[in-house]
């Protein structure tokens, strides 16, 4: 989940409130507090579906309200500026859509910055699938001159990068900069890249890579020029986030007109979405007894806009920079919050019933303490995935998957049917972290309709082997008392002649080799990495 680091004077400043009132209630909007505070901050994680509270100013901007300082829907004024982003159509098969504005009248503190640059690739993580779908540009407007233009150019054209001093081709940046190697596979296949200069002919960005050091944000800047680039239209909401943080720091908004041959829109668009729901229906969901004003107050109280119509029904408007709201429940789930759980009145529950561990359970127990021993870490990765990362991005055909009938992101469009593809994203999450990294996952998977347990290992390091990966499958089969014949794979995920089927009775219960290079490559990695899967339930 998303970390934010919040230092107490600069929220205490935002929020009005102190330290000590504003931690005791910070947990019962969604908020888990890490054990390792310091004395003048503390990292407080949230949902990754709030990625409007990955900054200081919107977990401020939600306890005001929660606090009962400024309760209801927050207004945010956006004033024309007549600047023009100028889209040409050579982006429309590289990086079509962009959203821009400009915020002026900011004062920079080191814990605005940095809560600014954390909340930029929060967002790329959260809402931008690591930079794909969504990337983020701030610039200080003052360095440069609109208007603007949005273009697709060759490699050749040059610029200096973000952190350098000397001008590098986009190529060049793509192989030297740390930037380019983390995010270049994003662009892989594109005979030219995305780029946007001003009237001069001056870089701006080369999005979704890194900014020009041209218009690096430093302490004495006042004035920001920002971008939101991507391939779908959650780039608006993105930009809404952004934007409505920075006015809570006092920043004016301005509009960007973003012109793309005869057709324009104006961004950002910070109106709220209005709906209707249903008093009966909330009080269904959660288990109240509110009425249709009680029911308003407690929405009020998550920044949500609220007024009743009459004894059945309320009027919301919903802030928009919040990307989560996506029907009736979630609302009612705000709702929830604003009443506030720790109001809700203790009882017993009405059968007794006595427990006992199952045994699959205690197996799982047992693997953990197995895989703890040998040096592995265990995770937590979703059940959830995308059909992209589990199938197209290991090279293995769709088979057998269970699909998500009405997902809510394209990330999570089925229930996986094999561990092993998420633990490589835990490593693509984790390279800034040294190496090796051994990890481990144990849980139910679902293949064919049927729900199973797996076990899955991988490890990532400069000389990772297939020989590391034979030893420990072997040896978790023998600690484990599973007796299994190894046979050459043909399973594309692995390197061919370094990968190996686990059969019992001819069925494939499992498998481990060397990741191909290709899957590594797919998941943004550069190590050698080996993996291991194996079936432990239902043998």
């Amino acid at each position: 989940m998303p970390v934010v680091r919040l230092y107490y004077q600069d929220l205490e400043e935002l929020v009005g409130a102190s330290r000590e009132e504003i931690m005791s209630r910070l947990p019962m909007i969604g908020a888990d507090i890490g054990k390792s505070a310091e004395e003048d901050r503390v990292d407080v994680e949230f949902f990754p579906d709030r990625p409007d509270l990955y900054s200081t100013e919107g977990v401020a901007r939600a306890m005001r309200g929660f606090l009962g300082i400024e309760p209801g829907l927050p207004s945010y004024r956006v004033r024309p500026s007549g600047i023009v982003m100028q889209v040409e159509r050579s982006v429309d098969l590289v990086r079509p859509i962009i959203g821009c504005a400009v915020v002026r009248g900011l004062a920079f503190s080191d814990p605005a910055i940095e809560s600014l640059m954390d909340l930029q690739e929060d967002l790329h993580w959260g809402l931008g699938r690591n930079r794909r779908k969504v990337a983020i540009g701030v610039h200080d407007i003052s360095r440069v001159s609109p208007p603007f233009r949005y273009l697709a150019a060759p490699p050749e054209r040059g610029f200096v990068p973000l952190d350098f001093e000397e001008e590098m081709s986009m190529g060049e940046i793509l192989k030297l900069h740390p930037k380019g190697k983390g995010y270049g596979h994003i662009l892989d296949g594109f005979e030219r890249y995305p780029l946007i200069v001003d009237a001069k002919d001056r870089v701006l960005s080369f999005p979704p890579i890194i900014n020009g050091e041209l218009t690096r944000v430093r302490e004495e800047t006042k004035d920001l020029f920002i971008d939101v680039t991507g391939t779908d239209p959650v780039v608006y909401k993105a930009l809404n986030i952004v934007v409505s943080a920075l006015a809570e720091r006092g920043g004016e908004i301005e509009s960007v007109i973003i012109r793309r041959e005869a057709r324009e829109i104006i961004t950002p668009d910070l109106a709220p979405t209005k709906r209707l729901v249903n008093v009966e229906e909330a009080n269904g969901l959660i288990g109240f007894d509110l009425t249709a004003e009680e029911l308003a107050l407690c929405l009020e109280r998550m920044r949500i806009g609220a007024r009743p119509l009459d004894d059945r029904s309320v009027e919301v408007q919903i802030p928009a920079y919040r990307a989560d709201i996506m029907h009736s429940w979630d609302i009612f789930e705000d709702a929830a919050k604003g009443y506030g759980y720790d109001n809700l009145e203790a009882k017993l529950p009405v059968t007794v019933t006595v427990a006992s561990r199952h045994p699959l359970e205690r197996r799982k127990g047992e693997i953990r303490e197995v895989m703890a021993g040998l040096g592995y870490l265990e995770t937590m990765p979703f059940t959830l995935t995308s059909v992209k990362v589990h199938f197209d991005w290991m090279r293995r055909p769709r088979c057998g998957e269970t699909k998500v009938l009405h997902p809510i992101s394209e990330l999570h469009d089925m229930v996986r049917t094999t561990i092993l593809p998420s633990l490589l994203e835990i490593f693509a999450l984790n390279q800034h972290h040294p190496l090796p990294q051994r990890i481990f996952a144990v849980g139910d998977v679902v293949e064919g309709g049927r729900t199973r347990t797996n076990l899955a290992a991988a490890s990532i390091h400069s000389s990772a082997g297939f020989s590391e990966i034979r030893a420990l499958a072997e040896t978790v089969m023998r600690e484990l008392a599973i007796v299994a014949e190894i046979v050459s794979s043909e399973d594309p995920a692995f390197l061919s002649g370094r990968g190996a089927d686990l059969l019992i009775d001819g069925q494939r219960i499992g498998c481990f080799g060397e990741l191909h290079p290709l899957v590594i490559k797919g998941f943004g990695l550069e190590q050698p990495v080996v993996g291991f899967e194996l079936r432990v339930g239902g043998l």
